[in-house]
């Protein structure tokens, strides 16, 4: 496996795994905002950093794939990963 291959999976492995935590911060949340006024109105953030996740995690995963077998359209959906890191950093960079 080459290096830069080996860092595309330690990217989607990191993706995949805050996306999985934004979930179930989500769940519980979504269970727990009838107790907590709080958590409904944090309710709307968190869904929709999960969805920002989930999607990067998506091509994340694809570029990876596509780099282990060598595929053609692997460069789009590195394009795309990248696009959409960078979309989050410039989301939750500070003023």
């Amino acid at each position: 496996m080459r290096p830069f291959t080996a860092i595309l999976g330690f990217i989607a492995g990191s993706l995949v795994s805050m996306a999985f935590g934004l979930a179930v911060v989500l769940i519980v949340f979504w269970v727990l905002q009838d107790d907590h006024p709080r958590f409904a109105a944090e309710l709307p953030e968190v869904a929709r950093a999960f969805v920002m996740f989930f999607v990067t995690a998506v091509f994340s995963g694809f570029a990876f794939i596509g780099t282990v077998r060598q595929q053609r359209w692997r460069y789009a959906s590195l394009g795309l990963m990248w696009a959409a890191l960078m979309a989050i950093g410039f989301y939750y960079w500070p003023d």
